[in-house]
Parts: C-alpha cells; structure tokens; sequence
C-alpha cells in the first residue's frame, strides 16, 4: 500500500523522546522506509501532512488539521 507513496508518520526521534522505542512492536518510520515508500518528516512534534493520491498520512497528533484540510480538498476535487 506504501510502496512508492510519499508518506510520513511518527517519526523515530519523536518515538524515542516519548521514551517507547522498546514498548512498541515498531517504528513507524522504519517500517515505513522498509515497505519502499519515500517516507519525509518535518523536526520533531510540527505539523505535517502529505497527500499521495488518496493516501494521506500526518506526521503526528499536531498534524490533525492538516490532515482534515488536505481530506476536506479530496472530497471538494
């Protein structure tokens, strides 16, 4: 599903400064990179969103909004 998508998610260093690196069965970004997609994040707990064709992904909780708006101009296209 990933594969060639432009995405982000939590990324490894926001992972780690919540302290869960050894709680959480993964990291998203690296499995993210392993599953072949051209994974992008922004620094640490900022906002950012990607749209890849109908794949949206959010880098974080403060990402939200962002997500919303790129949905809400999927859904108005």
């Amino acid at each position: 599903m990933v594969k060639d998508k432009k995405v982000t998610g939590f990324s490894n260093s926001e992972e780690a400064a919540v302290a869960l690196t050894d709680v959480v069965p993964f990291l998203v970004e690296d499995m993210l990179k392993n599953r072949g997609s051209i994974y992008s994040k922004k620094e640490d707990w900022q906002p950012y969103a990607i749209a890849d064709g109908l794949l949206i992904t959010g880098q974080n909780p403060a990402s939200s909004e962002k997500v919303a708006q790129l949905l809400l101009e999927k859904l108005e296209a």
